[in-house]
C-alpha cells in the first residue's frame, strides 16, 4: 500500500459551508451569551429574595422547633412520671 491509499488528500471545502459553519458557531455562542445573562438575571432576583425572606423563615423554624421540644418533652415525663393511681 502506497501513503496515498492510506492518507488521502483533503477535500477543498466551499468557502459557502465555512461560512455557514462559523456563522452558526457565532450564533451559537451569542445566544448562549444572551441567554446566560437573562437566566443571571433571574437567579440574582431570586436569590435577593430568600435573602430578604431568611429570618422570617429562620425564626419560624426555630419556634416549630421549640413548640416541638416541649411536646417531646410532656410526653417523655408522660412516660417516665410514675403514676398515681395504683
Amino acid at each position: 500500500m502506497s501513503t496515498v491509499e492510506l492518507n488521502p488528500k483533503p477535500l477543498r471545502v466551499s468557502p459557502f459551508i465555512k461560512f455557514c459553519r462559523w456563522s452558526l458557531l457565532l450564533t451559537g455562542i451569542a445566544y448562549g451569551a444572551y441567554h446566560q445573562r437573562r437566566l443571571k438575571r433571574k437567579e440574582d432576583a431570586r436569590r435577593a429574595e430568600e435573602l430578604r425572606l431568611k429570618p422570617m423563615r429562620d425564626a419560624k423554624l426555630a419556634e416549630e422547633k421549640r413548640l416541638a421540644l416541649i411536646v417531646e418533652q410532656k410526653m417523655l415525663d408522660e412516660w417516665f412520671t410514675p403514676s398515681k393511681a395504683t
